[in-house]
């Protein structure tokens, strides 16, 4: 079993999404003790957005590619692949400014590859056959009821962003995580320990041994 772990949070430590990707990888390694796993860091590594000089790969034949062209195309094919080696492709996702980190964005635009993540003749997608979970974290409260609720545009996106690709994302998500750190918001910590409970015990419950046996 192979597991690839993304983080994209620009918060180094401070960060929660980190945390609780780092205690999925735990849980998920006790139940798979001979798995391994892969590491990409798009917060402190992030990838390129596609530009006018190498993104249009995608569109062009293989043999009229630029050198820029080409380079794009062979770090999309790396990206590709990684997510094919994975049975379990973990994301954390924080939510900037109502919407997904744009490092997360131009991840997502290095995998909508004809050939490589979907059938250009079909449109079947080629990266269905893997669970994915993603841990989202936002710093306000965005549920029904809440004054902003609608104005997380990061989970409705990604499901279809993705949708070419066959992925389909588990969404556990953690609400108010900035209460404790926002004097303004500490009426709100009750609420935000509520929500980072509920969300560990279903992190602790991803995986068990009898799952790992599939």
């Amino acid at each position: 079993m192979h597991l690839l772990h993304i983080d994209s949070s620009i918060r180094g430590d401070w960060s929660v999404s980190r945390r609780l990707t780092a205690r999925a990888v735990a849980t998920w390694r006790a139940a798979h003790p001979d798995g391994t796993v892969t590491y990409r860091d798009l917060g402190a590594e992030p990838l390129p957005h596609l530009d006018a000089a190498g993104g249009l790969a995608r569109m062009t034949p293989a043999e009229e590619h630029t050198p820029a062209q080409r380079e794009s195309w062979e770090l999309s094919e790396r990206l590709v692949n990684e997510v094919k080696q994975a049975d379990v492709v973990l994301l954390g996702l924080p939510l900037y400014n109502y919407g997904a980190p744009s490092s997360v964005k131009a991840w997502v635009d290095h995998l909508i590859v004809p050939g490589l993540a979907y059938d250009p003749t079909t449109q079947q997608g080629l990266l269905g056959d893997r669970e994915f979970v993603v841990l989202a974290t936002r710093g306000g409260g965005y549920r029904e009821g809440a004054p902003r609720n609608g104005w997380d545009h990061a989970e409705p996106w990604l499901p279809h962003g993705l949708s070419a690709t066959g992925m389909e994302p588990r969404f556990i998500s953690t609400e108010l995580t900035l209460a404790p750190s926002v004097p303004a918001m500490a009426e709100l910590i009750p609420l935000h320990e509520a929500s980072l409970a509920a969300t560990e015990k279903e992190i602790d419950n991803l995986w068990t041994p009898a799952s790992a046996q599939r």
